[in-house]
């Protein structure tokens, strides 16, 4: 019986999700899409999960879409593949919108080559860690395609319009370093420590006020697409609904005693 394409897990609070083909650099499948729907889609109505992170299992985060798959299919059922093309790029885009609505943080945790959907899917998470050595390349137009995965929606919004043109019409790769100066990751960590900070800063998200840090993440995801008139009503509305929670009431009573205050994520 062979491994599934995505494991997932749930502990103390972090919702874990591995992309798990490491022998093809966990390339998205058509299996593994589904596995990715499914897990961003419990993780999002689990109340225990409070933080969840997405990761590669092996040296490598995602070498993008399976190209021998693909080649397969206009080589054998060529109009079978197009036909249906256009709505497996929708199915894979449910997954985004998982990611986008989620109710709680959303981190990506990467290492060795993220490309083409791979570096969609960072682009689409809330914070990204990398280990120093990864590289990174939005290497669709090496097949003769544009992105998909929310790219081009999310890339110019992270690093300005004139950078993501670079980075879509040339499809050069570039260095952790370089994904960090421009804005695609938040943090740059040393291989060896990558799981290590990784669940460090996960435990500190799932730890957290998580009503509160989903309205904070609603607020900023839809910052850019309102008005600052609809954007301020929305503001008040959010922060009338975070006074309201028992975290809210932890934290002004930590603040008196001078303590850390122990959130439960209601």
């Amino acid at each position: 019986m062979s491994e599934p394409h995505v494991l997932a897990e749930a502990k103390d609070g972090i919702g874990w999700i591995t992309l798990n083909r490491p022998a093809v650099l966990n390339a998205l499948s058509h299996e593994m899409t589904e596995g990715l729907i499914a897990a961003s889609r419990d993780f999002e109505r689990d109340p225990a999960v409070r933080c969840v992170v997405i990761r590669g299992a092996g040296t490598h985060f995602m070498a993008g879409g399976d190209i021998k798959g693909f080649h397969k299919a206009l080589t054998e059922s060529r109009e079978a593949h197009l036909a249906g093309f256009e709505m497996r790029v929708v199915k894979a885009h449910q997954l985004i919108y998982h990611l986008r609505r989620m109710p709680k943080p959303v981190l990506a945790s990467v290492q060795g080559a993220a490309a083409g959907f791979g570096l969609s899917l960072i682009l689409a998470c809330d914070l990204a860690m990398a280990a120093d050595d990864s590289f990174f390349t939005l290497a669709y137009r090496h097949i003769g395609l544009s992105a998909d995965g929310g790219a081009t929606y999310f890339l110019p919004r992270i690093v300005g319009e004139r950078r993501a043109l670079e980075i879509a019409l040339l499809g050069e790769r570039f260095t952790a370093q370089k994904a960090q100066e421009i804005g695609i990751l938040n943090w740059l960590v040393p291989k060896d420590r990558l799981a290590d900070e990784t669940l460090t800063l996960a435990r500190k998200l799932a730890d957290g006020p998580t009503f509160a840090l989903g309205k904070a993440k609603q607020l900023i995801r839809s910052s850019l697409d309102n008005s600052w008139d609809e954007h301020s009503h929305r503001e008040a509305e959010y922060l009338a609904a975070c006074a309201a929670t028992e975290d809210h009431f932890e934290g002004l009573n930590a603040f008196l005693e001078k303590r850390k205050p122990a959130f439960k994520g209601r």
